[in-house]
């Protein structure tokens, strides 16, 4: 037998496909109570995505490259050759800054290392802090030169840091883009100011590699959002100011969202592109745009493509699920294990549902049989809108239990003979 419990509640597109909507081989009665779904029609939703696609479609972008992805979900809103391949200028140092962010979460080097410039690191021309051969500077200061004011000298100095040559960071860089899924994104140098044909990347890999570094390291928006500041170079000529003025013009701009970064980048080549990232009531979006044809054309793209995104998303998600009690085990040394969802759950709406009366519905094995393994699958929660499946989230064991042998059954044998001797 299999238990379910079903309960209603505010809605969302999930965070997997429909399709596994009640787990393979899972049976299930019917919920111990139910709540009236919402209203909301099958056609008028329908209309409201016809409605949705016509309104992208006409979206007035004058790059011939974009894409609008929201964060949580990873859901493309709008695209325009979205997979062109494209120089992206400086926009790759958003992989260079996933790099030294895994490096500290690894705890390989910390904010307060002191890092010191190499001939080579000096040597590169474009953007730059104009960092001195021998000059010392810390992590944080670094980040700060790359994140504000893209500088070329300070993400080379980071690259031989974390790897030892620039060369071994580019290929760290090419495996990370690949275990994104980045199909259209190879990678040259560390910092985009190579006029090689074979550094590019697509404005569809650009969101996705933005959204690896905003949802796993949050704590880039405390660098992307600063506008200006000093650093001191401290050099054989002496100590000195230099202001870091931040290239991303958005942050300045009349906008009725919050702008959050995240990367600019320009070359002859390249053009004007950018990494937009901005939130507003809870949702976060990512506009990628690449060779647009001059930089007030690639923010003004970024605003019509944000603008549109905010007014068109409803985001829910649900960080907790319904409360899970232990799970039943037979044939083990243990008589229960305790159970925890395998991630979160978000759905985004750009159809207008009535996002009010979404169905929760937990269903659990009975029990399990030893030995359980943590992270072993133990049932499913799915998600349904007017009784359509919109998703689902795994339920997996949180703990081990190993098998009961002989000697264990016999203890438990001698300990009911003396509980009933008692």
């Amino acid at each position: 037998m299999k238990r379910m419990t079903a309960i209603l509640c505010a809605a969302a597109l999930a965070a997997g496909p429909a399709q596994e909507a009640w787990a393979a081989g899972l049976r299930f009665k019917e919920p111990e109570f139910a709540i009236p779904a919402g209203s909301l029609a099958v056609g008028a939703a329908g209309d409201a995505a016809v409605e949705t696609e016509a309104q992208a479609a006409a979206l007035q972008v004058s790059a011939p490259s974009a894409v609008l992805m929201e964060a949580s979900t990873g859901q493309v809103i709008y695209e325009k050759g979205a997979d062109e391949k494209r120089s992206p200028a400086s926009v790759t140092k958003v992989m260079t800054l996933i790099l030294i962010f895994d490096a500290l979460a690894e705890g390989k080097i910390a904010l307060t290392d002191e890092v010191v410039t190499s001939a080579y690191a000096k040597s590169m021309g474009g953007s730059q802090v104009f960092l001195e051969e021998g000059e010392v500077q810390t992590v944080e200061t670094l980040i700060k030169c790359i994140v504000i004011a893209s500088g070329n000298d300070a993400s080379v100095a980071m690259a031989e840091y974390i790897a030892g040559t620039e060369g071994e960071f580019v290929r760290l860089m090419n495996e990370r883009a690949a275990g994104l899924g980045m199909t259209g994104t190879h990678f040259v140098d560390c910092c985009g100011l190579t006029d090689s044909a074979e550094h590019v990347t697509t404005a569809r890999d650009i969101a996705i590699m933005s959204r690896e570094l905003i949802n796993k390291y949050p704590e880039i928006h405390n660098y992307s959002t600063i506008w200006m500041e000093n650093i001191t170079h401290v050099t054989k000529q002496g100590t000195k100011e230099f202001g870091l003025s931040n290239t991303n013009k958005l942050l300045k701009m009349a906008n009725n969202f919050t702008v959050t970064g995240l990367k600019t980048g320009s070359t002859s080549a390249a053009k004007y592109c950018l990494a937009a990232t901005a939130q507003k009531d809870g949702v976060r979006l990512i506009a990628s745009i690449m060779a647009a044809p001059d930089y007030k054309a690639r923010f003004a793209d970024a605003q019509t493509l944000l603008n549109y995104g905010f007014a068109a998303c409803r985001l829910y998600e649900d960080q907790e699920g319904l409360p899970l009690g232990p799970m039943a085990v037979t044939g083990g040394v243990e008589d229960s294990v305790e159970l925890a969802y395998e991630s979160p759950f978000s759905y985004l709406s750009l159809t207008g549902e009535n996002l009010d009366a979404i169905e929760r519905a937990l269903m659990l094995e009975e029990s399990l049989p030893a030995p359980i393994v943590p992270g072993q699958r133990a049932g499913v929660l799915e998600y349904r809108l007017n009784g359509k499946p919109i998703g689902h989230v795994n339920v997996v064991t949180a703990g081990s239990v190993e098998e009961a042998g002989y000697g264990d059954y016999l203890k438990m044998l001698l300990g009911i003979v003396f509980q009933k001797a008692g």
